[in-house]
Formats: structure tokens, sequence, C-alpha cells
């Protein structure tokens, strides 16, 4: 996987305060790439709460622990870890509030797996956040067979036991999706 750099594109920074999260959360970064959201959502939850950085990547996960120590953030832990493998994340069952999946359904092969990691991990209340690209924009972002769209990734969200909570702006070449796991 090559990794892309979408944050002029996504606006991590924008979309993690769109997803409400407070101090004292426990959130999951899946295919947290180069740390963009695991750095905002870090500042947001201002030391109180834990952010995973869960990636493929081992350079990309020491920069992500290299940029979270030199802004002091203490709730950052990395994680290297096979997202398309049941218990790939090494994340207890039942112990995260939120799990971000962006830019990362495109990437992978085995999409029902990744979502079922996610769910796996996630509180019964928790909430599954999916940002990907809306379209592919020759030479940005994936290729034109590669991209999951909106009405795709809600198909796999519903089949892996999640329904929509809301919709949110997540950029100008992204859709951002808030689920919640179904009982």
């Amino acid at each position: 996987m090559t990794p892309l750099n979408t944050a002029g594109f996504a606006h991590p920074v924008r979309n993690v305060d769109a997803l409400g999260i407070e101090p004292g959360q426990t959130i999951a970064d899946f295919g947290s790439g180069s740390g963009a959201y695991v750095l905002a959502i870090a500042e947001k939850l201002h030391n109180k709460g834990h952010v995973y950085a869960v990636d493929v990547q081992q350079d990309l996960l020491r920069r992500t622990k290299n940029e979270a120590h030199k802004k002091g953030y203490k709730n950052v832990e990395i994680i290297w870890g096979d997202l398309e493998k049941s218990g790939g994340s090494k994340i207890a069952d039942r112990h995260v509030d939120l799990v971000l999946i962006s830019n990362l359904l495109f990437q992978v092969d085995d999409k029902a797996s990744l979502l079922s990691e996610a769910r796996r991990i996630l509180r019964p209340n928790g909430r599954l956040v999916i940002i990907d690209w809306s379209e592919s924009f020759g030479g940005m972002g994936p290729i034109r067979r590669a991209v999951v769209t909106r009405e795709r990734a809600l198909e796999l969200a519903h089949d892996a036991g999640f329904e929509q909570v809301k919709e949110f702006d997540a950029g100008a070449h992204h859709y951002g999706l808030i689920l919640k796991p179904t009982l």
C-alpha cells in the first residue's frame, strides 16, 4: 500500500471536531498512516483518554510515535497490526468508544474483516466513522476501480452490523459517515 498525503483534502482537524470526541474516551484509528488523525484526536482528548494508532506500516507508526512524543501526547499507543484478520488490531473486545477508518477501505482486500474487527472492539454504544474518497480524481486518491462509494461503504457497514447515525462533510473529495452497532 502506498501512503497518501490526504490532509489537504480530508481536513483531519475539522473532521475530528465533527465527531463529538470528548476527553476520557478511547479511540482507535484503523490504518492510521502518517498519524494526522491520531494527533488531532490526541489533541482533542487533552491527555485524558486514549488513542490507538493501528497500521501495518511500521515506518509510519514510528513517525506517529515520534510526532506524538514531540507534542507531549502521553495518550497515544502505537500498534502494528493486520486489520484484515480477526483480532488484528490487538485491542480487547468492546474496549473503544470510536473506531475511525479513514482512507483505508479502498486499500484493503478484505473489507468485511476490517469492519468486523471494528465491531469487535467497539463498545455497544460506540461509533464507527468511515471517511473515504468519493471518486478517483485523476491521480489523486485511489484508482477508479478501487474507489469504495458512499453507498457501497454503507452496504458493507450494514452487512457488518452497523447502521448510519449521520453523515458529515469530510472534505471536497471525501464522504464522512458515522455509524453505530445494531443490536
